[in-house]
């Protein structure tokens, strides 16, 4: 039997201490909620009849009995976004894979969900992070009518997912099962996309060039191709065992993708209250779970994105993750993949090679994922070793996957691509941050350079196309955290940065805003620690002064006298512009409460942890 890593089972019994008080009291309160028989006759007979006054009078004479199950269906789908449009259909296959088992399934609400590669660098984009509180809350509102005995959450990318869970988790009694759409196939590969954008960049190539690059690469129904954080997302709910095994990285509209939904409405009536296999997520996603998740984006190099969404939804369940636990892991997890921007292919390339159930079966080998979780599929992760396949007969089955199909893609834990992960934290005088090194040359993980201050993204592209950037600095982009502006992502920073550290040019980047999945191989101190509105040492940096990022030695400090940084005054800045037009005005709310980076940049963790003290 394969001994845990010293390091895993170290971090583990860090977060299940620091857990003790909130984890205890938010078990209390979901085994409290567990009702005998079927929770929609709790109900008064009013109510009842509300709840399936709608529905087929096949499904409303089960509704109307004590024995059946109820699966609600929350749903991300709209018909814009690529990830999402594949929803669909679920809805009636669903229905029909319910009633196939003896269950009822019904659609219980819907979600709101946005894409951050349409917004990027527009107005909405400074709601898209505030965004996983809307969809956790409304998919809170769609559980409430506390009818359904099981649930099935329809949704795929960057805050739809870990807003799905935070809900989940707050319905924490209920079995609950994540369902993927799956990428879309191959089209322009991501490098020759990335070299368009340059030239774009550069002046070399126009708008018509450029979106015929954008378009052959962005072609189907599915998810991007690329592994930012709508993927990581996907590799999370896997190897954290809310998704059927090997489910994650199959296309759309498939026979396989179809079987594996119907597997899913099968389990989903399986686990509830009525039988001998009750699986509550709340139960599911325990400490153990959230280390394996963060194991997972470790050795995938994943989105930094993560390192907001895994510390919030964790809270929700009573648990809490801290930064250290991230950077503890980080050193002794190998990177395994190398997926774009990380390396050259794209997500469908390392699910021929193996994909998940060889990345997991390879961890589990090395002691580096707690091998005896619970998970939606039964007790342990050693059936998400296994691919899952379609026999000759429609028959879904679990193959055993053997050595990697290409190891430039993906390699096993003793012979990874590096010894370490791919996140790191960064301290010092500027405060905490987190940088993703998993694809920085090792000649550019020490920057120290003078700074040039910026308040947007915007006033970056305009110098660089000015030619003023032409030399070695680091770019300070501030006012960009939750309280300021939502946390926009950055993403327009890339080309140009990537432009000038391409000639030569020693440049990093440190910002109070984000860069997620899609940070690459400029230097990023992102999720810098107070932000600047909430009185944080990037507040007080001015042009010229010398900065040292070093992603060797964890740290990020200004080098100036002490005294005279003591004596400096924090800029200020005029946001209001960033605070009206587009929806803005609406989520004021949340900029007033929001938690800081470090802390999930939540709104509900501070309301949790008191509840949860007081339980």
């Amino acid at each position: 039997m394969t001994t845990l890593h010293p390091v895993l089972a170290e971090v583990t019994a860090r977060i299940v201490e620091r857990s003790h008080a909130t984890r205890t009291a938010y078990l209390a309160r979901i085994d409290a909620a567990k009702a005998q028989g079927v929770y929609r006759h709790r109900l008064g007979c009013s109510n009842l009849a509300h709840s399936f006054a709608a529905a087929p009078d096949a499904d409303k004479s089960k509704l109307r009995g004590k024995i059946t199950p109820s699966i609600g269906i929350v749903t991300a789908y709209n018909d814009m976004l690529s990830a999402h449009q594949p929803y669909e259909p679920y809805p009636v296959e669903i229905r029909k894979a319910a009633r196939l088992v003896g269950a009822v399934a019904q659609v219980a609400g819907g979600v709101p969900a946005m894409c951050d590669g349409i917004t990027q660098g527009r107005a909405g984009m400074e709601l898209s992070l505030f965004s996983r509180e809307v969809i956790a809350m409304a998919a809170a509102v769609a559980l409430s009518h506390d009818t359904f005995d099981a649930a099935l959450m329809l949704g795929i990318c960057d805050k739809i997912v870990p807003g799905l869970l935070t809900a989940a988790l707050s319905f924490g009694h209920i079995p609950t099962i994540l369902v993927p759409a799956g990428p879309m196939t191959s089209g322009l590969s991501n490098p020759e996309k990335s070299k368009v954008r340059q030239r774009y960049a550069e002046g070399k190539a126009d708008r018509d060039e450029l979106l015929e690059a954008e378009s052959a690469a962005y072609h189907a129904p599915g998810t991007c191709t690329f592994y930012g954080t709508a993927n990581s997302n996907q590799m999370l709910m896997e190897i954290m065992g809310v998704h059927l095994p090997g489910a994650s990285f199959v296309h759309p509209n498939t026979p396989l993708r179809e079987a594996l939904t119907r597997a899913a409405t099968f389990r989903a009536a399986q686990i509830t209250a009525l039988g001998d296999d009750y699986t509550p997520i709340g139960r599911v996603l325990d400490e153990r779970a959230f280390v394996n998740g963060i194991v997972g984006l470790h050795a995938t190099g994943g989105s930094t994105n993560h390192l907001l969404h895994l510390v919030a939804v964790a809270r929700a369940g009573g648990i809490v993750l801290t930064l250290d636990d991230f950077d503890a892991l980080s050193r002794v997890v190998p990177l395994m993949a190398r997926v774009y921007p990380n390396g050259s292919a794209d997500v469908n390339t390392f699910h021929t090679a193996g994909g998940m159930p060889f990345l997991i079966g390879s961890l589990l080998d090395a002691g580096l994922l707690h091998p005896d979780v619970q998970t939606v599929w039964g007790k342990g992760l050693a059936p998400y070793r296994k691919m899952p396949a379609l026999e000759a007969s429609g028959r879904l089955v679990w193959n055993d996957v053997g050595p990697s199909g290409n190891l430039d893609v993906l390699r096993p834990a003793n012979e990874p691509f590096r010894k370490d992960g791919g996140l790191r934290v960064l301290r010092g005088n500027l405060g905490c941050a987190v940088i993703k090194v998993s694809s920085i040359p090792d000649d550019r993980k020490v920057v120290e350079a003078p700074a040039l201050v910026f308040n947007d993204q915007e006033e970056v592209q305009a110098a660089f196309n000015r030619g003023e950037l032409n030399r070695d600095f680091v770019a300070v982009v501030r006012f960009q955290g939750p309280k300021a502006n939502g946390m926009p992502e950055l993403h327009k920073l890339t080309p140009p940065l990537s432009v000038l550290q391409a000639r030569g040019h020693h440049v990093a980047l440190i910002t109070d805003g984000r860069m997620s999945g899609a940070s690459g191989k400029v230097p990023a101190a992102i999720h810098v620690t107070p932000e600047a509105v909430d009185g944080g040492a990037i507040g007080k940096l001015r042009e010229g002064d010398v900065i040292r990022l070093d992603a060797e030695a964890g740290t990020l400090e200004v080098k100036v006298d002490a005294a005279e940084w003591a004596a400096r005054a924090q800029a200020h800045i005029d946001l209001s512009a960033h605070h009206v037009g587009m929806g803005r005005e609406l989520f004021a709310p949340f900029r007033n409460a929001v938690g800081t980076a470090d802390a999930g940049v939540t709104v509900f963790g501070t309301v949790d942890r008191h509840h949860l003290a007081d339980a």
